[in-house]
């Protein structure tokens, strides 16, 4: 009697490999001649009357910041762009450090703005901006948009200081639906640090990077491709300041009552979802509102809220991995306490990933282990692991993995981290 021999058992299969070929040539090339025509941009964002409304679901284009290209001479400089993305970061960064340290009694003074507030094309509070229109009729803007923030501003006339935008100034005397709002109104209550003036409602808006508006409250009307929002309460802004870059202002998509999500709550089932292309891409991203932004089968994990800093969206990072092994860091340098301290912020203005310190070391002594063929380079701006790839065609790169808790929609194996990572490259939601 022969007894066949057992199969072999299949070798196990991950959606993302330990390790990716980078093509060094093709690189450096999109770089050095990635196209930026300042004129492209016009027509980018224009509204487009046929965008689909199906389902109750509402998407706008979202657009890397440099694309919306305000000076060629400046855009193809491939190294300006670069330390201007890094110094607006390092400020944003310094902002958010100092809400959440302060919680959501963060204040900051005129004072505090100074001197080092720049306003134009070298620097930007957000990475990414949406055209929507404004008013009756609806005037296209263009807007930042920011995870961390509790209101919808625009700049508006009279403005008795104002940073350089592209489109015109926002008149309300030319809106049939603008309406403001009294002190004595619900609405009001709502706004954190509100002042009264002449019976309306005033705002004041102060971020750790600088910027600030401070003006009026109002009631107008809001237009996403087809769909027609009325009755939003935004800040008429006629005292700003700021690293705005040419925006109109902010859409304020943050956790609070009084930002886009808040408001539309009820109209999008509290849900959205973006795409954040790469930078280099000629592809548009994309922003939509309601809960059919969810796609059937998709995996996905729950934010988290921290009543310390309500306006955030907080993820919960169990750990790292590089090419295929994890990094010995203990869970706790990720996780959010019961005090409010801690924890890991999902931010749409922030372009770099940073960790605490000790997670960043082990993190970084680990790839440097994996990458100990590579030539090291000297650190350029705030970035202390470089290397040298001159003269290489492609390089053999470990893949670095974001261990993601709790999931849904993911299988029981350890696939699900890798899938995650995937996942928080292209969608958020907040369900």
């Amino acid at each position: 009697m022969t007894t066949s021999p057992k199969p072999k058992p299949k070798p196990k299969t991950t959606l993302y490999p330990d390790f990716q070929v980078l093509n060094v040539k093709q690189a450096l090339t999109e770089t050095k001649t990635r196209p930026m025509e300042p004129s492209q941009y016009q027509e980018l964002f224009k509204i487009n009357p046929n965008d689909s409304e199906s389902g109750g679901k509402k998407t706008l284009k979202l657009v890397h910041r440099d694309k919306v290209s305000f000076s060629s001479k400046l855009h193809h400089n491939h190294s300006h762009v670069f330390h201007a993305r890094m110094q607006r970061d390092v400020k944003r960064v310094s902002g958010l450090v100092h809400r959440l340290s302060s919680g959501s009694t963060a204040k900051y003074e005129v004072e505090d703005f100074g001197s080092d507030v720049v306003s134009g094309m070298n620097q930007g509070s957000g990475e990414y901006f949406v055209r929507i229109g404004i008013g009756s009729p609806p005037r296209s803007q263009y807007m930042v948009i920011d995870s961390g923030s509790d209101i919808v501003w625009v700049q508006c006339k009279p403005c008795t200081q104002c940073y350089h935008q592209t489109d015109p100034l926002f008149d309300p005397e030319d809106s049939a639906s603008f309406m403001g709002v009294s002190c004595s109104s619900a609405v009001c209550d709502r706004v954190e640090n509100a002042g009264c003036n002449s019976g309306r409602c005033r705002y004041q808006v102060s971020y750790g990077d600088g910027s600030y508006t401070k003006g009026t409250l109002a009631l107008e009307t809001l237009t996403f491709g087809r769909t027609v929002v009325r009755n939003v309460a935004i800040g008429c802004g006629h005292s700003n300041r700021g690293m705005f870059v040419g925006a109109a202002g902010l859409l304020g998509l943050g956790g609070g009552s009084m930002s886009l999500m808040g408001q539309l709550s009820g109209q999008t089932g509290n849900a959205f979802s973006y795409c954040l292309v790469s930078r280099g891409t000629n592809t548009n991203g994309f922003l939509e509102f309601g809960s059919d932004a969810m796609p059937v089968g998709a995996a996905w994990i729950p934010l988290v809220r921290n009543p310390r800093a309500p306006s955030f969206y907080y993820i919960r990072l169990s750990g790292l991995g590089i090419g295929g092994t994890k990094v010995p860091i203990s869970e706790d340098a990720f996780q959010l306490n019961e005090l409010g301290n801690g924890g890991v912020v999902m931010d749409t203005g922030t372009a770099v990933t940073r960790f605490p310190t000790v997670a960043y070391e082990a993190f970084r002594n680990a790839f440097i282990e994996q990458t100990q063929n590579l030539p090291r380079a000297s650190a350029v701006s705030i970035f202390d692991t470089c290397y040298n790839l001159f003269g290489f065609l492609s390089v053999r790169a470990p893949s670095v993995l974001h261990l993601l808790l709790p999931r849904r929609g993911f299988p029981s194996s350890e696939t699900f981290s890798k899938k995650g990572f995937k996942f928080l490259l292209t969608k958020l939601m907040n369900l």
